[in-house]
């Protein structure tokens, strides 16, 4: 009798929860639901793209630079673009030996390392670059977009040049094997020296392979005499990674 009235009980337990459970259901004007789905979208990306002189005539594989600009040059005018850096430089007739791409970030957004990496793939699919000498800079919010896409992309990149920006320290090690010059204003009062400073710090804590510029007199622009100095170019040229 004792199990019979058990196996009772239970029943009539589980029917009084259940039906409980069902009340509070029709009862829930809003229930918790998960969706996972694969999203295709389309982005335009705007961008100066600079060929050098010889382009045409040698048939050869060309050093690729990455630039991007800092948050004052966000929006849809590319000739924003050419208030500092390479575009600033090319528009006054300097001469490269790199392609050079120079995206433009749109207002009110941060660079996207997914847009960025896109468009890489598509200029080294349509142009003659050598994928052993791609390179990366920028300055400010492009210094950090620099620090970005290097983390997220190691191994694409010959060599990086972040000017005033910082990136995260925790995954500085990713980059340890990745040349890096690091250049900042000690009088920087927009992006603090210390934001270079920690991850210089941890690169070089983790074994890597950086070099730091600090500007003792310099604000929050360190970029112009950064891009003025053919040291730079020379530096990145001098650096190779080999590609898969």
């Amino acid at each position: 009798m004792k199990i019979i009235y058990s196996v009772i009980l239970f029943i009539v337990i589980s029917t009084i929860f259940g039906c409980a459970a069902m009340s509070r259901i029709k009862n829930e004007k809003q229930l918790k639901q998960l969706l996972e789905k694969e999203i295709t979208r389309t982005v335009p990306i705007q961008y100066l793209l600079y060929l050098p002189d010889d382009y045409e005539k040698l048939k050869m594989e060309w050093p690729l630079i990455l630039f991007l600009h800092g948050a004052s040059e966000r929006g849809d005018s590319l000739q924003k673009i050419k208030a500092h850096g390479p575009p600033k430089l090319i528009d006054k007739g300097k001469k490269f030996q790199f392609i050079i791409i120079s995206p433009q970030c749109p207002e009110n957004q941060w660079w996207s390392t997914g847009s960025l990496d896109t468009l890489l793939k598509e200029v080294t699919k349509n142009y003659r670059v050598d994928k052993n000498r791609i390179y990366i800079t920028g300055l400010s919010m492009g210094g950090y977009g620099t620090w970005s896409m290097a983390i997220k992309y190691p191994n694409r990149f010959a060599a990086i040049a972040p000017i005033c920006g910082g990136g995260d320290p925790n995954k500085a090690q990713l980059l340890k094997d990745l040349p890096v010059w690091v250049f900042h204003g000690a009088k920087d009062k927009i992006v603090p020296l210390q934001q270079s400073q920690n991850m210089v710090d941890a690169l070089k804590k983790a074994g890597g392979n950086v070099k730091f510029t600090i500007y003792p007199e310099a604000g929050h622009d360190s970029w112009t005499e950064t891009y003025n100095t053919p040291a730079l170019y020379e530096w990145f040229l001098s650096h190779e990674r080999n590609v898969n």
